[in-house]
């Protein structure tokens, strides 16, 4: 598949994305928007937001990163949030998808399973056998779930958010019953992908420690400009773009999440200069952290 330069970044197909901080929750059935793009959807990434598909009929060729693979239902496909991915499907296709924010479902396993972050964390296409018992309980967690999304009660994100760690727990066990059977779900596995997943690996343990574009490539036995060319080509943005982008998300969710003073908050994020980093800040979102946390906490009240 030829894939374009400049990879846009979406919620949901063709949709403009939302903050990365937003607990945003969302139910679709596959063919509702796939059926409007003549069943193809285009590579795009959702920086914030992980999605979950259970396809019950059809059959599906999955671009992620930098691989390809092809599903045929029922199976799953777990896509994390700031994947690159694109979806050819069958005009035959049915079933459930599910978009939910990533650090939400993240905070959540946390607590209650920290097993989970592997399965959330990680891309792949789920093959479904009749003989796995968990398989049974997937379509009544969706179907609640459909629920949940259509009638905005009182306690919507609390249910939405239980559910939806129930539908994970039954994919993490599917999965562990599948390799104890020594069955292997499918995950990509090209030399870009490995690359790219080691640099993510990488900037997630090191990111509060402003190191440079050229630390992480000398980590990966490279040179700055060739990490910046394997970043754009799989991901649609630079190196340095990737770094910085994880340095944002965590200051807006701490600036939304927690009461620290931007002076404690920006040295929790290695920024020597409170100052610097309100500059930072700023460049990259358009906004003060202190407009930031202003209009995003005024925001969440009024849900």
């Amino acid at each position: 598949m030829v894939r374009n330069k400049g990879i846009p970044n979406y919620d949901l197909y063709g949709d403009q994305a939302s903050p990365g901080w937003s607990s945003s929750f969302n139910f679709e059935w596959i063919p509702q928007r796939s059926a409007l793009y003549n069943w193809v959807i285009q590579p795009h990434r959702h920086d914030a937001f992980f999605q979950l598909l259970y396809l019950t009929e059809g059959c599906v060729d999955f671009w992620i990163d930098d691989a390809e693979l092809r599903g045929q239902a029922p199976c799953l496909l777990v896509v994390p949030a700031g994947r690159v991915h694109g979806f050819r499907f069958s005009a035959n296709i049915q079933g459930p998808v599910v978009t939910a924010s990533q650090k939400t479902l993240e905070s959540l396993a946390t607590v209650a399973m920290p097993q989970l972050l592997d399965t959330i964390r990680k891309p792949r296409l789920i093959p479904l056998q009749s003989d796995i018992r968990y398989v049974d309980q997937l379509m009544p967690l969706f179907l609640s779930l459909e629920n949940e999304c259509r009638n905005h009660a009182m306690g919507h994100m609390a249910v939405s958010s239980a559910l939806l760690l129930a539908v994970m727990v039954q994919v993490h066990r599917i999965v562990q019953q599948m390799e104890g059977d020594g069955v292997k779900t499918r995950q990509p596995v090209s030399r870009k992908a490995r690359q790219i997943e080691r640099f993510r690996a990488l900037i997630d343990h090191q990111f509060r420690q402003q190191k440079s574009l050229q630390h992480f490539a000398d980590q990966l036995g490279m040179t700055p400009g060739q990490l910046s060319r394997l970043c754009r080509q799989t991901l649609g943005m630079s190196g340095l773009d990737l770094i910085n982008a994880r340095v944002i998300h965590e200051a807006q969710r701490d600036l939304v999440y927690t009461h620290l003073p931007i002076k404690q908050l920006a040295a929790d994020l290695g920024f020597d200069d409170d100052a610097y980093f309100s500059r930072f800040f700023r460049k990259h979102t358009g906004i003060t952290p202190t407009d930031f946390r202003t209009k995003a906490l005024q925001d969440l009240s009024a849900f």
